[in-house]
């Protein structure tokens, strides 16, 4: 890679403290790979930053929190965006592509209560207690497993929906929702440093969680090959191919967060064996339907002579190597990744879909849409 070209990355972001305490990990990552290359973060807020007085579904955008930084993207502005993969629709912005995808931290939810309720969890609050959330996915599983519980939307970063809990009180008030506790991602709260405020882990046996929860990813322009060899060596093998098959499943279903829709997936790479668990439910939760199914993921053996069969005889990738004319995997480059490996996770995620799909779930989900686009308006 010709280095003399470009000293200085400009990496986007959101404004969020999560989102610059994201970018700056990645950044670190980089930089101990390439202390010669310097790093400039451009940080902007976008839609979802904005507008923040309406539940996310209701706002009738999609790319809520990437369309403003796609758009400096690709005119130049900057060169990478660091995002939460969770964040990032499954049909990629046309001219970009996820560069890489870091290892995924803890993807569960937990919840965080009130000062005066820490003695609770989900099944011992007191009835008719509020929950908040911005998620409709934690909504009808809430709803669902918890129904003396009454869920209340709440929008804003970490650090507002924090200040809202903490300014709630045990007698409430007229004007605002007296919130007992609030869920959020456990990997945005390890990462604040905030572990002291979670009060309950939530096993993904009681709530699954989001297609991509937990893992970073990178996005860049397509054929920036530069920048696409510069962040290569930042993939993590198992969680870009749960990564594949979690974003196959959504895309199978029509993609987006308009309907509640859980995953969970795991990778044992001892046995080569990758299994995924998915659901869809209705917005009330009163409706569900899951499915489960596994995998297997080629031997380690077949994968490296899968390898070499794009090595020249020096041993050099060819013309055509992995990060400069790559298939893309929902969106994903793969990199150095076997594509033996991420076609078997992409049809796993795909034929979960179809089971779903079979048992009607697309009827669940398209009942869940018009319910909310009614409400927009």
């Amino acid at each position: 890679m010709d280095r003399n070209n470009r000293k200085t990355i400009r990496v986007g972001s959101r404004k969020s403290e999560l989102a610059l305490i994201q970018t700056k990990f990645v950044i670190s990552q980089l930089k101990e790979l390439n202390p010669e290359i310097e790093f400039e973060i451009v940080s902007m807020t976008t839609m979802g930053d904005r507008v923040l007085d309406k539940p996310l579904p209701k706002i009738g955008e999609k790319s809520l929190f990437t369309k403003d930084l796609e758009v400096a993207l690709l005119s130049g502005t900057v060169d990478f965006i660091v995002h939460s993969l969770k964040d990032l629709p499954t049909v990629m912005e046309i001219g970009t592509t996820i560069g890489a995808v870091l290892k995924r931290d803890d993807p569960r939810d937990a919840l965080v209560l009130r000062e005066d309720c820490k003695e609770y969890q989900l099944d011992s609050l007191p009835s008719k207690s509020f929950i908040g959330t911005s998620s409709l996915r934690r909504t009808a599983q809430l709803k669902r497993k918890f129904p003396n519980l009454q869920v209340s939307d709440v929008r804003g970063n970490l650090n507002t929906r924090l200040k809202k809990l903490d300014n709630s009180n045990s007698t409430g008030d007229n004007t605002n929702t007296n919130y007992s506790g609030i869920i959020l991602a456990l990997a945005g709260i390890q990462r604040m440093g905030w572990e002291k405020r979670v009060s309950q882990i939530i096993d993904s046996d009681v709530m699954l969680y989001a297609v991509g929860q937990g893992a970073l990813a990178v996005e860049c322009r397509l054929g920036d090959d530069f920048i696409l060899e510069l962040l290569e060596p930042l993939h993590h093998y198992e969680t870009v191919l749960q990564v594949v098959a979690e974003r196959g499943f959504l895309t199978r279903l029509g993609g987006g967060c308009s309907a509640p829709v859980g995953i969970r997936s795991t990778v044992c790479l001892t046995k080569n064996v990758m299994s995924l668990d998915g659901a869809v439910w209705s917005l009330d939760g009163s409706e569900a339907l899951q499915c489960s199914s596994s995998a297997d993921l080629a031997d380690k053996k077949v994968i490296q002579s899968h390898i070499d069969q794009y090595r020249g005889e020096d041993g050099e990738p060819p013309k055509k190597c992995p990060y400069k004319q790559p298939r893309q995997f929902v969106g994903v480059t793969p990199g150095k990744i076997s594509y033996l490996d991420l076609d078997a996770a992409l049809k796993l995620g795909t034929e979960l879909a179809e089971n779903l799909i079979n048992k009607g779930a697309l009827d669940i989900m398209n009942t869940a849409k018009d319910i909310i686009h009614s409400t927009i308006k």
